[in-house]
């Protein structure tokens, strides 16, 4: 199958920079919400993107207005979808507005057109429960901030054809990502399965008062993070020696914080309503300005890290 045309449902936070990804690799997108405010902003936030992209010397003044030209925002469901060879759904976390979606993309696009979520909460199975096209839905969870990050997980089902398969991951490859799959539908995937671990410890480590929290911090993106980018945790085992790491667990694993929800502290904040950027506080304290400076750095250092991986 060649994908000439992709719709992405929703622009918030994720879908915003998804089509951003395929836009900016020369295909033409159908960007659908509900509002036209929410569109409005989707594309102020794709122009900063692309400002950032010109400025770091990645991409040229002209790519950016190509981009920008291959992006068509609308409010209509059907209008956006009908023409789509590929549908990438980023809705709200909520299973029955994917459900109610889901049936009205089966009305509105080609029989042939694969649709993908880009959930990070439901298994495939739960988003197939009600379909009748199961054959083309599959999940291509992309990470935050999508546009940059170039990590995605596709979770397949063992009713998808190879075809939609082999479709979907020449199609990431061809935006310049890096596609995995999983053999096995597991909650959380991959990535955010190993983010929980390291999440669980660095958060028990910080309650009891090990260090403070931009050195735990510090501890993993000067450390681990530094390795992590080039080199994954398994094949770090394999160059420190297994017979080293098997004496390393067998002697941490039983200090390693076992709990099975969320840490203490985490649900306090939460209960405090200290949410992090998005409240102004959570375990450090943020300025209005401060976060746009520090998602402004966190993006900067992204591109650059993508220049070397290359």
């Amino acid at each position: 199958m060649e994908i000439k045309k992709i719709a992405v449902i929703g622009s918030g936070v994720m879908g915003h920079g998804i089509a951003q990804s395929y836009a900016l690799a020369g295909i033409p997108v159908n960007l659908y919400d509900i509002k036209e405010e929410f569109l409005k902003q989707a594309l102020g936030l794709v122009q900063s993107n692309l400002t950032l992209l010109v400025k770091e010397n990645v991409i040229t003044d002209v790519q950016k207005q190509d981009t920008l030209k291959r992006i068509r925002t609308s409010t209509d469901l059907e209008q956006s979808v009908k023409d789509a060879d590929f549908v990438t759904e980023a809705i709200p976390e909520i299973i029955e507005l994917k459900w109610e979606l889901y049936a009205k993309l089966e009305r509105f696009c080609k029989r042939e057109a694969i649709i993908a979520s880009n959930t990070s909460t439901f298994p495939i199975s739960k988003l197939i429960e009600k379909s009748s096209t199961a054959e083309r839905m599959l999940i291509t969870h992309f990470f935050n901030p999508a546009q940059l990050v170039p990590l995605v997980e596709i979770v397949k089902h063992e009713y998808v054809t190879d075809e939609v398969l082999d479709t979907t991951k020449r199609l990431l490859v061809k935006i310049g990502k890096t596609p995995i799959v999983l053999r096995k539908d597991v909650p959380g995937f991959i990535a955010n399965r190993l983010q929980a671990a390291v999440v669980r410890e660095a958060f028990h480590l910080l309650e009891a008062g090990v260090a403070d929290a931009e050195d735990i911090d510090k501890a993993v993106s000067a450390g681990p993070g530094f390795r992590w980018a080039f080199c994954g945790p398994i094949e770090t085992a394999d160059f420190g020696g297994l017979d080293t790491w098997q004496r390393v667990i067998d002697n941490l694993a039983p200090e390693l914080d076992q709990r099975k929800t969320a840490p203490t502290l985490i649900t306090q904040k939460v209960e405090q309503g200290k949410l992090g950027t998005k409240t102004g506080e959570g375990i450090y304290q943020y300025e209005e300005e401060t976060v746009a400076d520090r998602i402004l750095q966190r993006d900067t250092n992204f591109i650059r890290l993508a220049k070397i991986r290359q």
